[in-house]
C-alpha cells in the first residue's frame, strides 16, 4: 500500500525527523566530552546517507558495521535506512572467520569498523570479495590507515546530505541481525520497518521514556539493534549517552554527571554493578532499568531495587526485535515484602501493549497448556515484532514458524494471572532418572545464598541417572564458600533430586551482552561422551 492522505508507512527514520524539528538544540548524543544536538545528529545522519550513496551503496544493499557503542554506531541505525539500504550490525566479540561468514552470507557491500577491531578486519579482507568499501571509525583507538578506505569523520563533511528519506514499504527489510550461532554458524534475522517502529514505541511506553530521558548505552548497540531502543529514545527526543565498554565505576560516574534516567542490560551487568567496589555509598534513585537476555534471579532484582532503581523485566529474542514481553507491575506489588516482590518480578510476564504481540505456551500439539503455574510448554509468539524470517534460509524459517507461530525454544509455565515464567531453554532442561529439572529454578535458589555472586547450572554425565545438575559458581570475593555449603543450602530449600550433585568455582563464559554461555560449560563436561538419558 502506498502512502496517502489517510495512510503512511511506518518507518523509524521518521523519529529523527520529528525530534530534530521539535528539539533542534537539545542534546541528542553525548560521547565523552562531545555533545551533538538533534539538529547536528540529523545532519550527520544525512551526510552518512550521502556518503554511502557516494560509495555506490543503494537501495537494498547491505551495510555492515563493527563498532562498540559510539556515535557512529547510533548514526548507522538511521543513515542506511535513509537511502533504503539494509544494516547488518556485527558482534564485536566475533573473530575474523565468523564475521567473514556473516559478511558473505548477508552480501554486505560496505563495512564500517571501529579501528579497535582493525586486527579482526585485517584477518577477513581476503575472504570477503563482495565488500567493496571499508570505512574506518577512529574513535577510541589509533587509525588503521593500512586498511584501504576512507576515515569516518573525514568522510561525512565531504558528503552531499540526503535530506529526504526514501519512501519504504513498511514491510521492507531494514536490518539483518545475526544470532549468536551457539550451534554452528549464525542465522540472519530479518527486521522490517513496521516491527522496528512499533517495538520502539512499545519500549518508550512500557519504560516511561519521554523528552527528559537520558539513556545510557550499557547494552551493546549491535544486539537486536539495541533492542530497538536507538529508535525508541530518539522517538521521544531523549538523550543518548554512549559507552564503549562496561565499567561499573564509569557507569556510576555517568549516571551522576549526566543525570541518567534509563538504561538496559543483562542481569550479569546488574550483578557487576552492585558487587563493584564503586557501589559503596551509591544510590540509584530515579533510575529505570530494563533487564533481559537471561532470566534475572529474584535476588538480583531486589538488590538493585534496594539501591533505589526501578527494574522492568523484559523477555524476547533476536527474532522478536528484542523485547516481546514485560513483567508489568500490578497495583499492590509495591507493598509486598522484598523477597516476594523479587520473586514475582522475576517472571517474564505479558505481551507488550502497543505492538499487537501474540503469546502462548503450548504443548507438542500446539494446544495451550493450562494456566496453572505448573504445566510446562513451549513459548510461541506472533505479531508485528516477529521477524520476517531467517535470511536466505527457508528451511530454518519454516521450522521456526511451524503451526503459524514463532517457536522460541523456551520452556515455560503460565500462571493463573496470565503471566508466563520461563523454566528453561528446551536444550537446557536436565533429565535425571526420567525427572525434568529446571536449571533456572536451581539457579534462583543458589542465588539466594549471600556468598554467591553468579551461578550457572547444567546437566553433567552420571552413570546411574544419565545426567545430574552441576552448579558453576562465582562466589563473593573473600567469602570462602565451599561446595558442601552450596549443596546443603539447596537441599534445605528444594526437592533433593533437583539439587546440584557437583559444584565448581570460577569465572563463567559470557557473550558480549553478558549472557552466560551454558553451551560452553555443557560441552566441556560432555567432551568425548555421547549424551544419553536413562529413563
Amino acid at each position: 500500500m502506498r502512502n496517502g492522505v489517510s495512510f503512511d508507512n511506518l518507518n523509524p527514520a521518521a523519529f529523527l525527523e520529528r525530534s530534530a524539528l521539535v528539539y533542534p538544540g537539545k542534546p541528542a548524543v553525548i560521547h565523552g566530552e562531545r555533545i551533538y544536538s538533534y539538529a547536528e545528529f540529523r545532519e550527520r545522519v544525512c551526510r552518512l546517507a550521502g556518503a554511502l550513496r557516494g560509495l555506490g551503496v543503494g537501495r537494498g544493499d547491505r551495510v555492515a558495521i563493527l563498532s562498540p557503542n559510539t556515535p557512529a554506531m547510533l548514526e548507522a541505525k538511521f543513515g542506511p535506512l535513509r537511502i533504503g539500504a539494509v544494516l547488518v550490525p556485527l558482534n564485536t566479540r566475533l573473530g575474523s572467520r565468523e564475521i567473514a561468514y556473516i559478511l558473505n552470507h548477508s552480501g554486505a557491500k560496505a563495512l564500517l569498523f571501529d579501528t579497535e577491531s582493525a586486527d579482526t578486519v585485517r584477518g577477513l579482507t581476503a575472504d570477503c570479495p563482495g565488500v567493496e568499501t571499508y570505512v574506518r571509525i577512529a574513535d577510541g583507538a589509533p587509525d588503521a590507515a593500512d586498511i584501504a578506505g576512507p576515515e569516518y569523520e573525514s568522510l561525512l563533511p565531504a558528503a552531499d546530505p540526503v535530506e529526504e528519506p526514501v519512501e519504504l514499504d513498511e514491510r521492507e527489510t531494514i536490518a539483518i541481525n545475526y544470532t549468536s550461532g551457539t550451534t554452528g554458524f549464525p542465522k540472519g534475522v530479518v527486521f522490517h520497518a513496521r516491527g522496528a517502529y512499533l517495538n520502539a514505541l512499545g519500549e518508550a511506553m512500557e519504560t516511561g521514556m519521554n523528552a527528559e530521558t537520558v539513556y545510557l548505552w550499557t547494552l551493546p548497540l549491535f544486539h537486536c539493534n539495541g533492542w530497538c531502543f536507538p529508535w525508541g529514545v530518539t522517538a521521544v527526543g531523549g538523550t543518548h549517552v554512549c559507552l564503549r565498554k562496561i565499567d561499573p565505576a564509569e557507569i556510576y560516574r555517568l549516571i551522576e554527571i549526566r543525570g541518567v534516567t534509563h538504561l538496559c542490560c543483562a542481569p550479569t551487568v546488574l550483578t557487576a554493578l552492585y558487587s563493584s567496589p564503586a557501589a559503596q555509598g551509591r544510590r540509584l534513585d530515579g533510575l529505570t532499568i530494563a533487564t533481559a537476555g537471561a532470566p534475572p534471579a529474584p535476588h538480583v532484582i531486589r538488590t538493585i531495587e534496594g539501591m533505589g532503581a526501578k527494574v522492568h523485566h523484559l523477555y524476547g529474542l533476536t527474532e522478536t526485535y528484542g523485547p516481546h514481553t514485560i513483567c508489568a507491575e500490578q497495583p499492590g506489588w509495591s507493598g509486598l515484602a522484598a523477597a516476594e516482590r523479587g520473586r514475582i518480578k522475576s517472571r517474564q510476564g505479558v505481551p507488550y501493549g502497543i505492538a499487537h504481540t501474540g503469546l502462548r505456551v503450548v504443548d507438542s500439539d500446539m494446544a495451550e497448556v493450562p494456566w496453572d503455574g505448573e504445566t510446562l510448554g513451549e513459548v510461541v509468539m506472533r505479531g508485528n515484532n516477529v521477524m520476517t524470517g531467517y535470511y536466505n534460509d527457508p528451511q530454518a524459517t519454516a521450522k521456526a514458524f511451524a503451526g503459524g507461530w514463532f517457536h522460541s525454544g523456551d520452556l515455560a509455565v503460565r500462571h493463573p494471572d496470565g503471566y508466563i515464567e520461563l523454566r528453561d531453554r528446551a536444550k537446557d532442561i536436565i533429565i535425571s532418572g526420567g525427572e525434568n529439572i529446571s536449571s533456572q529454578e536451581v539457579e534462583k535458589v543458589i542465588m539466594d545464598h549471600p556468598d554467591v555472586l553468579e551461578v550457572s547450572v547444567v546437566g553433567v554425565p552420571d552413570e546411574k541417572w544419565g545426567e545430574v545438575p552441576k552448579a558453576f559458581v562465582v562466589p563473593v570475593p573473600g567469602a570462602g564458600l565451599s561446595a558442601a555449603q552450596v549443596i546443603a543450602f539447596t537441599r534445605e530449600r528444594m526437592a533433593h533430586f533437583k539439587c546440584p550433585w557437583h559444584v565448581a568455582f570460577g569465572e563463567l563464559p559470557k557473550t558480549a551482552t553478558g549472557k552466560i554461555q551454558k553451551f560452553v560449560l555443557r560441552e566441556r563436561e560432555w567432551a568425548g561422551r555421547e549424551k544419553r538419558i536413562q529413563g
